[in-house]
């Protein structure tokens, strides 16, 4: 097996692709599928789904992303990316590989459940999950669970990191434009100053959200661009912030956007200038059921000697993000982490994994798989 998974990996890793313009990755991946007893449906601009019928009553589904990211390679692989400017900087790669290994299984296994197997795009920019839920798959196949695994830096190989609840912090991105009035600067009483009016809504903003919640409460409030001015003499006349919003609750979420409506509206009324502030719709928090936790330490512990793995239940949620959360408000859903003790962080050229992990991925989600 480990041999054949490590093949697909660095097959895939080669041919990293963004969004929802997934050609030879979804060509790859079918090409695959279509020697297996499977049914493979496409959904939506480029996702797809296998299904494995066991004359079952129920189907339980495991999903895979399969989009890279817009990063320059830097391992020096002799099977790194052929498109320059594009890696599979985030695992992917090897969750694919993980889920075609998986399907290979699946005609020989004894299971209670159909299988879905869910291949989504668009994971790392507008939510490709969002467009497999709508679909109406699940009702279609009758699906009561969903499971899936993200390859995860800096825990020890083998090692599976989940918790109850919270595992993973929603997010939510937002723009605030605000538009003033330009002058010269040496006569700047006839101007409305957008920069420094812009300087002191960001500082209030950080007041306020500090203040208002305890140090305990997990969530991130951070402006993160902001351009504003035309010259070095010329009162701006418009400035222009965008930033990112990460929580583990929907409570956190709404007091944070009130802050950001209220001091804007505020600011507007004070200074008589526009300031108009959106938002995008974001990822929903990863919250996972206590019970399919429970399942999954079983499952890690009647593996552990074959694998010389190990279950440790995080203390704190990661305030990272994954859209396998819109699966969770559909049906139940787990979501896990499989260490590979490398350094190298997600996202950028260095990103690499220990090929090592794949196999165990594979028989955990068959472990899960029988005892659904």
């Amino acid at each position: 097996m480990k041999d054949n998974l490590i093949k697909i990996r660095r097959d895939l890793h080669k041919i990293p692709e963004l969004d929802i313009k997934l050609p030879k990755t979804t060509a790859y991946l079918t090409d695959y599928l279509e020697k297996l007893p499977c049914t493979i449906k496409r959904i939506g601009k480029a996702g797809f789904v296998a299904y494995f019928d066991k004359g079952k009553d129920k189907t339980i589904a495991f999903r895979t992303d399969m989009d890279a990211l817009p990063v320059q390679e830097e391992t020096g692989h002799d099977f790194q990316s052929v498109h320059d400017g594009r890696m599979h900087a985030c695992g992917h790669d090897g969750h694919m590989s993980i889920m075609l290994g998986f399907a290979s299984e699946i005609a020989n296994l004894n299971t209670n459940s159909n299988v879905l197997l869910v291949f989504q795009a668009a994971e790392e920019t507008t939510g490709g999950a969002k467009e497999i839920c709508d679909s109406k798959v699940f009702k279609k196949y009758n699906t009561v669970k969903i499971y899936g695994l993200h390859i995860w830096p800096g825990f020890p190989k083998h090692t599976i990191a989940c918790r109850g609840g919270d595992l993973m912090a929603g997010n939510k991105n937002f723009w605030i434009n605000i538009d003033g009035k330009s002058s010269h600067a040496a006569k700047s009483d006839e101007g409305i100053d957008a920069l420094e009016i812009a300087a002191e809504l960001v500082h209030h903003i950080y007041d306020a959200e500090q203040k208002e919640f305890p140090d305990d409460v997990e969530r991130v409030l951070k402006f993160c661009t902001f351009n504003s001015g035309t010259g070095i003499n010329i009162i701006s006349g418009k400035t222009e912030m965008s930033g990112t919003i990460r929580f583990t609750s929907m409570w956190t979420l709404r007091i944070i956007l009130s802050i950001l409506s209220v001091l804007c509206k505020r600011y507007e009324d004070e200074y008589k200038c526009s300031i108009e502030l959106t938002t995008s719709e974001g990822y929903p928090p990863v919250i996972n059921p206590a019970e399919m936790v429970d399942e999954l330490e079983e499952v890690v512990s009647s593996l552990s000697e074959r694998y010389d793995t190990d279950y440790f239940s995080l203390e704190k949620p990661l305030l990272t993000s994954e859209d396998f959360s819109f699966y969770q408000q559909k049906i139940p859903g787990l979501f896990f982490l499989l260490g590979t003790g490398m350094d190298a962080q997600l996202h950028n050229g260095s990103y690499d994994i220990d090929e090592d992990v794949l196999p165990l991925g594979v028989e955990i989600f068959k472990a899960l798989l029988a005892n659904a």
